[in-house]
């Protein structure tokens, strides 16, 4: 029985350069989701999710970015796939990745 090792690639994205922009639809974003902006200001010195390394997989969008980030500034290490190549906004994965 052979063993396969697969290298670990860290994201593959389209185009990074559309990270700008997609940073500035997380921002805007950000001010229409108050709920997960509020967990973030509450329990941002706690770290309440310190130690938990989360997978997801979920159509990248700019609001999966404002959760994937208020997870990590809650103190996770996140790692995410898309679902769906053809739901996918390019400019929130370039964001993330960047």
């Amino acid at each position: 029985m052979s063993t396969k090792t697969v290298a670990y690639v860290p994201n593959k994205v389209k185009d990074m350069s559309l990270a700008a922009w997609g940073r500035k639809e997380i921002e805007l974003a950000e001010a229409e989701m108050p709920g997960l902006m509020s967990l973030r200001e509450e329990y941002k010195d706690e770290q309440p999710l310190k130690g938990a390394r989360i997978a997801g997989c979920l159509h990248m969008t700019i609001q999966t970015a404002v959760l994937i980030e208020t997870l990590q500034a809650l103190g996770a290490e996140v790692t995410w796939s898309s679902c769906n190549i053809f739901s996918t906004q390019d400019q929130a994965a370039a964001a993330i990745a960047a």
